[in-house]
């Protein structure tokens, strides 16, 4: 079998990065990691009680270096939302392989998002969705090396159609 490069998917909390990642990767026959799950299996906590107990600044390193352990082949691998406030894991999976960044409008993920307090999203205190949706999309669009637009796709196993047809 022919080594693919490594599918990384990137985007906001809601966006359907882990649920289409699974997809994807077993349509594609590849690995699928969820740097989510990397992070709270190593810190043996869930991403909120991280958040609250060590601060947003030390989870973004946490996150960081979790992104920084990611050494693999034909692999989807799915970030957290924040991992783009980290320049050098970006740097990192870049060099792994291609970004995709799965681009949602607002009101969609705010649809999605009902749990803002208890998720495990990286944001300041008196920071709001829409806030954080603002600060990050163009930083997704600044890595991005292949955006998906899923507000008009209506179904998980569309998007990864869209995902193989654009990014494979």
């Amino acid at each position: 079998m022919i080594k693919m490069k490594n599918i990384v998917l990137i985007g906001m909390p809601g966006a359907g990065k882990s649920t289409v990642g699974v997809l994807l990767a077993k349509t594609l026959g590849m690995t699928f990691i969820d740097t989510d799950l990397i992070i709270q299996e190593r810190e043996k906590s869930l991403l909120q009680q991280i958040i609250h107990e060590k601060g947003l600044q030390k989870f973004l390193a946490i996150e960081k270096e979790a992104i920084l352990s990611v050494d693999v082949q034909h692999a989807v691998i799915a970030t957290g939302g924040s991992v783009v406030y980290k320049e050098e894991a970006m740097r990192h999976l870049k060099k792994q392989g291609s970004l995709v960044y799965l681009a949602l409008d607002f009101d969609e993920i705010d649809k999605r998002i009902q749990n803002i307090t208890t998720r495990g999203i990286a944001k300041q205190e008196n920071q709001t969705l829409a806030d954080i949706y603002h600060e990050r999309i163009p930083l997704y669009e600044r890595y991005a090396d292949i955006t998906i637009d899923c507000t008009a796709v209506s179904t998980a196993e569309k998007v990864v159609q869209k995902i193989v047809t654009h990014a494979v």
